[in-house]
């Protein structure tokens, strides 16, 4: 058969279980693992085309020509805007607040988000740009879809107006002032901002360490090596099996089973997902308990969520498990705190009644004033009536440390296929004034800023404009895109599967003269750039203005076939 297709160019999930199954059957173990990873890579490919819900399609969209005049002009070399309303429902003023919403952009107005996609605020009539980010960028069905996050403001009761605009080929990667400083790659990340330092395990994701920025730096730890694996301050999540015959952990991992990471001025997510494993793993690998856990940190905020789900993939029983425990070596706090359903924060022991129905624990020390609580924003399940909302805090466990342990399902819970549990807690860093502050950030939390499709209201001159140097017009920059279009990538020997098609190109600018590329490859198998930045650099040195060229090369973001634009799918044999 002719490989002219995708299809023909590949093999589907079904057919690669069929083989597996043979290869099984007929006792050819090393060609069965062998099936087993192409099929995870064919299951990572397919996850790069599904939509996300519930976004199910663009929003209405206007050309920026159409603006009002002193718009159109402050946002010139766009095409296209999209308006968006954020609405305060509470009676909180809202300042900088960080809002995320899923978008849709037809196919043929976007062609990479992270680089073209810029937020307005409209204040007064003004436009101001405020910075935003951009992840989780999809292109299926001929629908560009990301998820946005931006800073946003709203009176107390009231709502703001932001403009979305896209659709400039010519954008660079914007530049935006922070205070997150991420370090390292994977997911073994230390990620900082003003209020605190992370540090992620290398080898399992998990929180290992929390510093405090404040002038002391308390460093929260746990130390020892734990049950052989490393210790880390947050333990979750883990099962106890029927019978208590063993425990299955995600901080036994070897390494993260499955994993993504988005990372950018405004926030970092760290998402890994797997079975858990046991403590002598491979001999036990049950597929029944799905555990997916993802951090998100902000930058210029005092605190940090965590949203985890454990989903039930067959019918089982076990002992008992914990969603939620953390442990700090040594005495750093003097007192427990404790959070009831109503949202009113205690210092002091949990009271009688309350050890089963919490909604907040943490710990402070009355002199410092250092605490560290975690608020249990959602605590739910699907198909499960038994969900125990347990942890109370421990200031003196074993004469070693403290710490909190939710059992969420104890006392031998049957499960059924399908039963899902669901967390979103998030941990503040604050120091310690009072339940005031803390209950209204769990009211914040709670009710948050509410961005949907907005009416566009009238507009006056704005100063500035949103375009930097060599955004505006094409000019030398669109001599260089297209130099850069006839590099190819020629392990493709019958296709024209170009860099910029290929979307391996994530920026491109010019300065005085100075070409600065920054650039990925496909996959780490493929890891010496040097061999398309060298023929790139030649290229783009031909074309006139250009006296010097710099190829830089990064990892982050992972290319995806997102980046692919249609003419690289058509490339690749592959239909919107």
């Amino acid at each position: 058969m002719a490989e002219t297709r995708y299809a023909q160019r590949t093999d589907e999930v079904e057919e690669k279980l069929r083989l597996l199954h043979g290869a099984y059957a007929g006792g050819r173990l090393d060609l069965a693992l062998s099936l087993a990873a192409s099929i995870a890579d064919t299951l990572r490919c397919q996850r790069q085309w599904c939509a996300p819900s519930p976004v199910s399609g663009p929003a209405p969209t206007g050309r920026v020509e159409e603006l009002p005049p002193a718009w159109a002009a402050w946002a010139r070399g766009w095409s296209w805007y999209q308006v968006l309303e954020v609405a305060e429902e509470v009676g909180l003023v809202r300042a900088e607040e960080p809002v995320e919403v899923s978008l849709a952009f037809a196919g043929d107005q976007a062609g990479d988000l992270r680089r073209e996609l810029r937020v307005a605020k409209v204040e007064e009539g003004m436009l101001r740009e405020v910075k935003s980010q951009v992840d989780g960028e999809v292109c299926a069905g001929g629908v560009r879809y990301g998820r946005l996050v931006f800073p946003a403001q709203a009176p107390a009761g009231g709502r703001s107006t932001y403009l979305v605009f896209y659709g400039n080929p010519w954008a660079e990667l914007p530049d935006y002032p922070t205070d997150l400083v991420v370090r390292g790659e994977g997911y073994g990340l230390e990620i900082e901002n003003g209020y605190y330092c992370a540090r992620l395990s290398d080898q399992t994701g998990q929180l290992e360490r929390l510093i405090y920025r404040r002038a002391h730096g308390l460093e929260l730890f746990a130390g020892g090596e734990g049950h052989g694996e490393p210790p880390h301050i947050d333990w979750a999540h883990d099962y106890l099996a029927d019978q208590k015959f063993q425990k299955f952990r995600v901080t036994n991992w070897a390494a993260c089973p499955n994993w993504e990471v988005s990372r950018g001025p405004l926030c970092v997510r760290v998402r890994r997902w797997g079975f858990p494993h046991s403590p002598v793993h491979p001999l036990f690998t049950p597929s029944r308990m799905h555990i997916d856990v993802e951090y998100t940190f902000h930058a210029g905020q005092p605190y940090f969520f965590k949203q985890a789900s454990m989903e039930m993939a067959k019918d089982f029983a076990i002992d008992y498990l914990r969603d939620d425990e953390w442990v700090f070596s040594g005495y750093t706090f003097t007192d427990p705190l404790w959070m009831d359903r109503e949202g009113r924060l205690h210092e002091g022991e949990v009271k009688a009644g309350h050890s089963d129905d919490l909604w907040g624990v943490g710990f402070f020390n009355r002199h410092s004033k250092d605490a560290f609580i975690a608020l249990w924003l959602e605590h739910s399940a699907t198909g499960f009536d038994g969900l125990h909302h347990t942890g109370v805090p421990q200031i003196n466990y074993q004469g070693q440390c403290q710490l909190w342990s939710r059992w969420a399902a104890h006392s031998g819970p049957q499960f059924k296929a399908g039963t899902v549990l669901r967390q979103h807690n998030a941990y503040l860093v604050l120091p310690y004034k009072g339940a005031g502050p803390v209950e209204e950030a769990r009211r914040r939390f709670l009710q948050p800023l509410a961005v949907g499709p907005g009416p566009l209201p009238s507009g006056h001159p704005s100063p500035g404009g949103l375009a930097r140097p060599g955004e505006e017009a094409p000019g030398l920059k669109e001599a260089l895109w297209e130099a850069a279009r006839q590099v190819p990538d020629d392990m493709f020997y019958t296709a024209d599967a170009n860099l910029v098609d290929m979307g391996y190109i994530y920026d491109l600018r010019v300065r005085g003269g100075v070409v600065e590329v920054l650039m990925t490859m496909p996959h780490r198998g493929r890891p010496c750039y040097r061999y398309l930045g060298e023929p790139l650099r030649r290229q783009l040195l031909k074309v006139p203005g250009v006296r010097e060229v710099l190829v830089r090369f990064t990892w982050e973001p992972e290319w995806s076939l997102a980046r692919m634009n249609r003419a690289g799918r058509a490339a690749m044999g592959l239909e919107d």
